[in-house]
């Protein structure tokens, strides 16, 4: 009898995409058809017992493929003479951000060196230089020029401190962490519209980046607060973590039951297990057909993430945001973790206060706000605003999550306040016991200073963001460095004074899955030119919705650039004059609208056409001609010297003698003129 095996069942069994079995098998004389659903069972068994010797070649092809793209980048930074400065002391992360490569080739280069070094952890300058020397940098001297340092410093600081006298037990702080779409935002709706305590977590008023909910201890029933840092996917966490800092205590990651392990669930282990964590897992989408919350704890298992009920002490908690299912067990759970972890969860109320920004922005009404997570201590309104030992201005005003205003803020209470000269950095330390030794802050110096993509400054101000020039951001990568240079050096030509390109990303050989998650990351197009997408980056645009661009001629892709620039211009209103009516009587008057007789002096009316009112010479607003009619009959256009009737719309009331002076308005896409 004549067997056949779903792709998919097999590429599951393999635990590769089904999409890149399908590409890969033909290599090696397994040609089953690029689209194919199912394979022969026979086929599929031979496939299985090759496997081994198959994914040792792909391994052996994928690191040839990226010593090659190594060499390709080592080249052109040599080429294109790039440089940079190195500072005496930083993180890996932030010497990664200096050299814009991902955190984890850096690593491997480390390792390569005889260093094995987190991102979180320092590295010396000499092993710096070493390091980017080797990967084809220019190293100048840059010792003090990095913030983020200072930064560092205070958290380290902030560390001793928060330990110092902590004797009362606090609010357990929690952060929400998953893979794109597990549900993440849904679950903590669910938290915040849960009926906890008689309401008393409900009716959020304005987003501060975290918020409190009241629970009762399963045990002793006694009420108890619960802090959740609300702040979109991992990036403040993540700025906040690569400069030390601990604002969490306890981190809830959020896996779908019918989705499982993904690659943003991964990079969530790996920061949670950086931060050493205690981790409680949502097991979300219970109610979904697919669901399998058991595949779920296998799959984590493979990243030693094991479930109590397998040995291990990670609680998970099977949850349906959607359905509001099991989020009290999930709270109970939390707490359970923080009983555990009590002696770490302390504070000192009685303390000068300290604590760490999670939220910054500039609002046009308020000025700089910024939401501050307390740690330790109480503050108080008046209190200055010592920041990294500056003093950024006075607590003149302070919000708790419901937007209701208090005058004292203890330790695990985020607090957006007001009053500060400029808004600092997520991730920077507040902490007053430095107050008297605190100079104040250099406005000019920090309003002109480039903080990149650790700081989001936001406004509210709609027309200020209109007036600013605006940039199409592009991630490009190529072939061959020739193209590169002539790509980049030419699209960066393309510009005038309202619209310009920017390259946020760009490098030779094929697109890989760093480059659709920064191009995510920066609102980017990515443009490749004679390379494809690997498998994995592939399937993450089309997840991702990245705009993505295929090219082999390079005035296409100019062409394509110039297009997308011009759709940045605002349209040109081009005012047509059309012809004046005098009023002469008034035959019907309405609140929003009159009927009118009278005479065309000069050029035409036409239906539907703008007018301006003009009494007496003065102009005293404006309205519609939404009909014409001369006699009984109704025109589309009347000429001058023609007596008629009109139906005018609009609030103002006319008055014979009255003068209407007819034009059109149109709206003109605008051709791109370079500068």
């Amino acid at each position: 009898m004549y067997f056949t095996m779903n792709v998919s069942e097999l590429a599951r069994q393999l635990k590769i995409h089904p999409q890149k079995l399908l590409q890969i098998l033909p290599e090696f004389g397994f040609d089953i058809g690029a689209r194919a659903v199912k394979i022969d069972d026979r086929v599929a068994q031979q496939v299985i017992r090759s496997w081994k010797r198959i994914k040792y070649a792909m391994e052996q092809k994928d690191r040839a493929e990226k010593e090659k793209q190594k060499e390709l980048e080592k080249e052109m930074r040599r080429e294109t003479g790039a440089t940079i400065k190195v500072p005496n002391k930083l993180t890996v992360k932030e010497f990664a951000g200096l050299m814009q490569v991902p955190v984890n080739k850096l690593i491997v280069e480390l390792m390569k060196n005889g260093i094995l070094a987190g991102q979180n952890e320092n590295i010396d300058h000499d092993t710096a230089v070493i390091v980017a020397e080797e990967m084809g940098f220019q190293v100048e001297d840059g010792a003090g020029i990095n913030s983020v340092i200072e930064t560092t410093e205070h958290v380290e600081k902030l560390e001793s401190i928060l330990s110092q006298n902590a004797t009362v037990i606090r609010a357990p702080v929690i952060v929400v962490m998953g893979h794109v779409d597990h549900g993440k935002t849904k679950l903590l709706d669910a938290i915040r519209s849960t009926d906890v305590v008689a309401g008393e977590a409900g009716g959020i008023t304005q987003h501060i980046g975290a918020y409190q909910v009241v629970w009762a201890n399963p045990n002793t029933k006694e009420k108890r607060k619960i802090t959740f840092i609300d702040t979109p996917g991992h990036e403040a966490f993540t700025v906040m973590r690569s400069r030390g800092a601990k604002v969490a205590d306890i981190a809830i990651l959020v896996v779908a039951a019918d989705d499982g392990v993904k690659p943003q669930t991964v990079e969530a282990i790996n920061i949670i297990k950086a931060a050493k964590l205690p981790t409680v897992v949502a097991i979300n989408k219970i109610d979904k057909e697919g669901a399998d919350a058991e595949r779920v704890r296998n799959e984590l298992a493979q990243h030693n993430i094991i479930s109590e009920a397998w040995g291990g002490d990670t609680p998970m908690v099977e949850i349906s945001a959607k359905q509001n299912l099991n989020i009290d067990k999930l709270l109970d759970n939390l707490l359970v973790v923080a009983d555990v972890h009590e002696n770490t969860i302390k504070a000192d109320p009685d303390r000068a206060p300290a604590g760490t920004v999670i939220e910054a922005r500039v609002d046009k009404g308020e000025g700089p706000v910024a939401t501050i997570l307390v740690q330790t201590g109480t503050l108080k309104a008046n209190d200055p605003l010592v920041i990294n030992g500056q003093i950024y201005g006075k607590v003149r005003a302070m919000k708790n999550y419901l937007g209701e205003p208090i005058l004292t803020a203890g330790p695990s209470t985020p607090v957006r306040i007001l009053g500060f000269k400029v808004a600092p950095q997520v991730g920077d330390v507040l902490d007053l016991s430095q107050a008297g030794s605190a100079v104040q802050v250099d406005l000019r110096a920090k309003r002109n200073q480039q903080t990149g993509a650790e700081q989001k400054v936001l406004s509210s101000n709609t027309e200020g963001d209109e007036e600013a020039k605006k940039t199409l951001n592009l991630v490009v990568k190529a072939d061959v460095l020739g193209s590169l240079e002539a790509i980049i050096g030419s699209v960066e030509k393309l510009k005038n004074e309202e619209v310009s390109v920017k390259i946020v990303g760009k490098g030779l050989g094929n697109i890989t899955a760093d480059d659709v998650t920064l191009a995510e990351t920066t609102g980017a197009q990515v443009f490749a030119f004679n390379v494809v997408a690997s498998p994995v980056a592939d399937q993450m645009i089309r997840d991702r919705n990245v705009e993505f661009h295929q090219y082999k001629v390079i005035y296409d892709l100019f062409d394509k650039v110039k297009e997308d620039l011009t759709k940045l211009l605002n349209p040109e209103k081009i005012t047509t004059e059309l012809g004046v009516f005098t009023v002469k009587a008034i035959f019907r008057t309405e609140k929003n609208f009159m009927i009118v007789g009278g005479s065309v002096d000069d050029g035409k009316l036409l239906k539907d056409c703008k007018v301006r009112v003009k009494q007496k010479g003065q102009l005293v607003g404006q309205g519609k001609l939404s009909e014409l009619q001369v006699g009984k009959q109704t025109m589309n256009e009347i000429p001058a010297g023609t007596e008629c009737g009109v139906h005018f719309d609009g609030k103002l009331k006319l008055e014979v003698g009255d003068r209407l002076e007819a034009y059109k308005e149109e709206t003109k896409e605008r051709k791109l003129e370079l500068s």
